[in-house]
């Protein structure tokens, strides 16, 4: 099958009528349009062809033997590939307006009577052309979009991960090593009176620096969402966001033993919460927050709800320029795994409800896990 086209390439356009004159007569008049003329002789080798090719319009007799122009228009329809497809009627016979309406509700776009205007077949013709070329173009732009989006996630959760172990194999060490250093001097003097406290005070903003550094790399990118997976990753994760906000939490995973998912999927899942739950301590004022992580047949549904004032409509139907940067990361994020994201009304509150088919992730190799 033919089903790609270059930006700017022609497109293809099928002809068919059971008679060999007209088909040659459609395709002078075509030609000056410059694009890819198919001919078909009869229904069912419209159907090969479209099956072959990526066709634009459809130019078809309605009166046909075998696979009438209504017939072949209704099964055409009846492919999801085709349910787009611009087709064109061409009747010799008057047609009356239960006809017409008859066409349309087969998926016709127009009608055309013979004798054929020249001008006005390839005015109709090119119209369809142009816009089944400018919706092909438009795709091949999203898809790349797309892709870009796509990478941009991917690098963001590396450089996440880059900084995180930097930061505790770097920093956090530099701090450590610090602190045995100080005690070290601090055994080894004479403290005047008056500086005892001020070590005291130095040895607990060293510790207080060294969980800082902790914490925000295990926020950037939990060790354990790599070593023991997603629901021992948000449990730990609910518990340091209750502390840090004085908003409750429960979690609720089943089955109890949640399987592992792969690296994406689940930390997918995971920034999903996060970025929920930053969203709850900043706009919705709720003294709770309720995450369910469920995993189905074929599919893991992540499920969280709060107790605060709500959000808008506008918000609610993830409208343009009703979201911000967060949410269209999660719903990007999630619609890259083939997934789904929705929002709705708790009554109170608001919940975010997401699905993503299962992906289960090979067991982790004892080289890849380190510690935190």
């Amino acid at each position: 099958m033919e089903s790609g086209l270059p930006v700017n390439d022609k497109v293809n356009i099928l002809m068919v009528d059971d008679q060999p004159a007209k088909l040659l007569a459609y395709e002078a008049i075509l030609a000056e349009l410059g694009e890819n003329l198919i001919k078909a002789n009869s229904g069912r080798e419209a159907l090969e062809q479209l099956l072959r090719n990526d066709i634009a319009v459809v130019l078809m007799d309605v009166s046909m033997p075998e696979i009438d122009g209504f017939e072949l228009a209704d099964t055409i329809r009846q492919h999801p590939r085709f349910q787009k497809t611009a087709i064109i009627f061409v009747s010799a016979v008057h047609m009356t307006d239960l006809d017409r309406l008859k066409g349309y509700s087969r998926g016709a776009v127009d009608y055309l009577s013979v004798p054929v205007v020249p001008e006005l077949l390839r005015a109709k013709v090119s119209v369809f052309a142009e816009l089944h070329r400018k919706a092909h173009q438009t795709e091949v732009l999203n898809q790349e979009l797309r892709r870009l989006s796509s990478m941009l996630i991917t690098t963001q959760d590396e450089e996440r991960r880059r900084i995180a172990r930097d930061l505790h194999d770097g920093l956090g060490q530099d701090l450590t090593a610090a602190k045995i250093m100080l005690e070290g001097v601090l055994h080894g003097a004479k403290l005047l009176e008056g500086n005892e406290q001020t070590a005291i005070d130095l040895r607990g903003l060293i510790d207080r620096l060294i969980q800082e550094v902790r914490n925000i790399s295990h926020l950037l990118h939990p060790p354990m969402l790599d070593e023991i997976g997603l629901a021992f990753a948000l449990a730990w994760y609910l518990d340091g966001f209750s502390k840090r906000s004085g908003i409750g939490t429960t979690l609720d995973a089943s089955p109890s033993d949640f399987p592992r998912l792969s690296l994406e999927v689940e930390t997918a899942f995971f920034r999903v919460v996060q970025e929920a739950l930053t969203n709850i301590f900043r706009h919705a004022e709720a003294k709770h927050a309720w995450v369910q992580l469920t995993k189905r047949d074929t599919e893991i549904m992540l499920r969280i709800r709060d107790d605060g004032k709500g959000i808008s409509n506008e918000t609610l139907g993830l409208r343009p320029g009703s979201v911000g940067v967060g949410i269209s990361g999660m719903k990007q994020r999630v619609k890259e795994l083939g997934g789904d994201l929705q929002l709705r009304h708790g009554a109170p509150g608001t919940i975010v409800e997401v699905t993503i088919p299962i992906q289960t992730a090979a067991p982790l190799q004892a080289s890849q896990v380190s510690i935190a």
